[in-house]
């Protein structure tokens, strides 16, 4: 009687011994499948690089899209989204980077959780990538060319929406650098990749064969202006910036010139709460700089972020 419930208990013990081992396996097994890591065990990377892991093994690029740019110039905020492939994201933050990282991480909690299904996410990734190589993308080929050259990343930000629902056209900025090129489609997505075969096309124009060799302006680092005695960096630093009626995008300009940075102007489609027009200034120092204005006008709102960019100038070369 008592070896009889020894053995019971024996191998009671050793089923649950089994099933403890085979559950681990078939754990590791799906997982190896698994072409996108729990962000939790990638503590050295930022979301936005595991994404882009993820977009090379599975030829998915993922494309961020700046959807809307909102608040004051000492309070921005900003709305980006990103896709891989059918997943679609968005994310906000008080800076172009943190809304990035927000939109990538919530594409990677979805990714790791439709692919749980293992072998049959790697197999759908697999036959996305064989049919994205034989299918030139002009969105893939331009960050792929970007990543190769050490660029920043292209840029595309949603411009206007116009017409009726059923025949919606979408306008869409790809930037580059220092390049900008716009394009228009019947959705995001076409627009997208219209305004990417245009920088492609703008790239080889400025190569001047097929090959592209154009190198952008290198940014202007805040140090090298701080330490600057022109001209113009000294009239900033010694006159008040509350002169009624100035015209700051020509003061702008003309410190541009001068220090060696260039400053690219964005409108802005929707208008503020107050029904004023919007636009971003950029400003092409290291790091790069970005102020809103508002304004009656699109001129009016290109000389507020001027301004504002001055200000924000003005205290930097200021601080020791």
């Amino acid at each position: 009687m008592f070896f009889c419930c020894h053995t019971e208990r024996l191998n009671f013990y050793l089923g649950i011994q089994f099933l403890f081992f085979f559950n681990i396996l078939v754990y590791l097994f799906f997982t190896s499948l698994n072409p996108v890591e729990p962000l939790w065990n990638n503590p050295g990377k930022t979301p936005i690089q595991i994404l882009h892991e993820y977009g090379i093994k599975s030829g998915n690029h993922p494309m961020f899209m700046m959807e809307k740019a909102e608040g004051q110039a000492h309070q921005p905020s900003f709305v980006f989204s990103v896709t891989v492939g059918d997943v679609t994201c968005v994310g906000q933050g008080p800076s172009k980077k943190a809304a990035k990282h927000q939109a990538a991480e919530a594409a990677l909690n979805i990714l790791y959780t439709d692919a749980g299904a293992g072998h049959v996410a790697a197999t759908g990734l697999s036959n996305a990538a064989e049919t994205n190589n034989h299918l030139p993308n002009s969105v893939g080929l331009l960050q792929e060319l970007a990543l190769q050259r050490g660029w920043r990343l292209p840029e595309y930000t949603v411009l206007r929406e116009t017409g009726p629902p059923h025949i919606r056209e979408f306008t869409v900025t790809c930037r580059l650098e220092s390049l900008s090129e716009k394009a228009a489609g019947n959705s995001k997505k076409a627009a997208k990749k219209a305004a990417a075969e245009k920088m492609m096309a703008k790239l080889q124009s400025l190569s001047g064969c097929s090959e592209v060799t154009w190198n952008p302006k290198p940014s202007v680092q805040f140090d090298t202006i701080r330490s600057s005695t022109a001209e113009k960096i000294n009239l900033l630093r010694r006159n008040p910036l509350s002169i009624p009626n100035m015209d700051y995008i020509q003061l702008m300009l003309e410190l541009s010139l001068e220090q060696g940075f260039e400053v690219t102007y964005f409108d802005i489609d929707e208008l503020t709460v107050n029904g004023q027009y919007q636009c971003l200034a950029e400003l092409s120092t290291s790091p790069v700089t970005v102020c809103h204005g508002t304004g009656i006008s699109c001129s009016n709102a290109h000389n507020d972020a001027a301004h504002s960019a001055l200000q924000y100038i003005k205290i930097m070369v200021s601080s020791k």
